[in-house]
Formats: structure tokens, sequence, C-alpha cells
């Protein structure tokens, strides 16, 4: 894993040297609000003051809030799978590949409730939106897939549904935002926290 990946959060945008578009500010300012806040409380003003642009420019380029939504979420499933994409695809054995891959992802994910987060976004999203993202998961998925269907082709880990595998790994790593009544972690340390899940899932895997 390459130094940028160790510093820049999944899923969040490249910082570029040159100039940012219009656009490209006004997705990565709401997805910032978008994560940090809650879909409900974020409005396209704020999202226009943040960006020091008027409203009628953001809504030049989206039309409604549930459309910049949907544009950042896809926008931030692209960069999760082009992560993904790199993690898996290096010589490392596959093991190595999954903990890289899960210190990743804790890290960027530990002060969000993804599940949570989506749950209250999807209830003002059109069935158009919703498919949209869907097909941005599923593609997110495949990566996944590819790379434990690659491992079971060679030998490395047993035969089975490398659709069910996929997601039953995401899953475990939702574990990142457990907190108890105290609102403590399970494990303080993230990559503790994947060497516990990614131990756990590869024993899984092996029986």
């Amino acid at each position: 894993m390459d130094l940028e990946q160790k510093q820049r959060p999944l899923g969040r945008p490249r910082q570029n040297k040159n100039t940012k578009s219009t656009k490209e500010t006004i997705l990565e300012v709401a997805t910032r609000l978008f994560l940090t806040q809650n879909y409900q409380v974020v409005s396209m003003d704020e999202v226009a003051k943040v960006c020091g642009v008027t409203k009628a420019t953001v809504y030049y380029y989206f039309s409604t809030k549930a459309d910049l939504f949907t544009a950042t979420m896809i926008q931030m499933m692209v960069r999760i799978r082009e992560n993904m994409s790199q993690i898996l695809s290096t010589n490392k054995t596959l093991e190595e590949r999954l903990l890289d891959f899960a210190k990743v992802y804790l890290h960027a994910t530990m002060d969000i409730d993804m599940k949570n987060f989506m749950k209250d976004a999807k209830l003002s999203l059109s069935e158009e939106q919703l498919t949209e993202l869907k097909d941005a998961e599923d593609n997110m998925y495949e990566v996944l897939k590819k790379a434990l269907d690659n491992a079971m082709q060679i030998g490395e880990i047993p035969r089975g549904n490398a659709t069910f595998a996929a997601h039953a790994f995401v899953s475990l790593l939702s574990i990142g935002n457990f907190k108890d009544e105290n609102h403590n972690p399970i494990l303080t340390n993230i990559d503790e926290l994947a060497q516990e899940i990614v131990s756990f899932y590869w024993n899984g895997l092996g029986h």
C-alpha cells in the first residue's frame, strides 16, 4: 500500500494540485457534509455557503438535494472500488490483502455509521436514484468477490459462494462502527480491530 493510501481516507476525494472545477468542489464539500452530519440536516444553502458559491450555482449542477446526495455517494463508492482494486491486486497473500483493506476501510469509516446513514437518506431518494446507488454498491462488491473467487480457483481458500463471502467480509467490517452504552468501541486501536476481524473471517473461510 502506498503512502497516499495510508494518509488519504477511503472514498474521500484525491487532492489535486490543479484548480478543481466548481462541480468537483461542490461534490467534495457535499460529501464531507453528508458524512459528518446526516442527509436530513444538510441543506443546499449550507453546501453553497461552504463552497463559497451561490445556491443557484449548486442548483445549476444538481437539481435537488437527492440528486446531489446520489452523485456524492456514487463518487465515493467508485473511489472505494478503485482503492479496493488497487489493494486487492497486489502480490500479497489474500489474507494480507484483506488485512490491508480492512485497515484502510476502518480508519476511513470509524466515525461514520454507514448503515444508519444510508437508511436515513434512502427515505428521500427516488427509485431511479436507489437503483443507481445499488449498481454502484454492487460494482464495489464485485472487486472483492473477484479476489475471493480467484483465491478459490487456485486453492488458496476452500471453494464456496464468493458473493456471500464478499458480503460477509464487509458486514464484519461494520463492527468498526459499534459503540457500547458509553460510546466506547470494542477496540480503540483500529489496526488491532482489523486484525481481529480478518482473523475471525479467515478462520471461517477455512472451514
